[in-house]
């Protein structure tokens, strides 16, 4: 496989309002091994006796579970292998517990061609309700 066949766009093929989507179902496998990996082990995600006691009324995923979903949009669809996190700023807005499908969506709202740079409007929503909101800022490979 060639070098180049590994590549997403480049800044040169990009323009305001492509957008892509990544979605998933999270599971307990999935807050488990999240919580394993990040070492965030807040019984808000783990105990369910406990979480069952919070304004949650139950246990909650991982708000950066869901922001790691915009990540697999950016690394996998738009803009694809290649580009680099530059920035991101994220309002979480509702939980999503186990069984919720997060949809993750990046929309480019700005390029700026002198840095290479593509500004994105970033969501994870679980139905029609936005539970994350953000903005991101990524580095994309040069044709040239």
């Amino acid at each position: 496989m060639s070098g180049e066949s590994l590549n997403g766009y480049y800044f040169e093929e990009l323009s305001v309002g492509q957008s892509a989507v990544f979605g998933k179902t999270v599971t307990e496998a999935d807050i488990a091994a999240f919580a394993g990996v990040s070492g965030d082990t807040n019984p808000v995600h783990l105990n369910e006796e406990w979480a069952k006691n919070t304004m949650f009324k139950g246990r909650i995923a991982h708000g950066m579970l869901s922001a790691a979903f915009i990540s697999t949009v950016f690394g996998t669809k738009l803009p694809g292998p290649g580009c680099i996190y530059v920035s991101q700023m994220l309002k979480f807005k509702a939980p999503v517990k186990i069984g919720d499908t997060v949809m993750a969506r990046v929309e480019i709202t700005a390029l700026t061609p002198e840095k290479k740079f593509a500004t994105f409007k970033t969501t994870c929503t679980v139905g029609e309700k936005i539970v994350l909101d953000g903005e991101a800022t990524l580095m994309i490979p040069s044709k040239g």
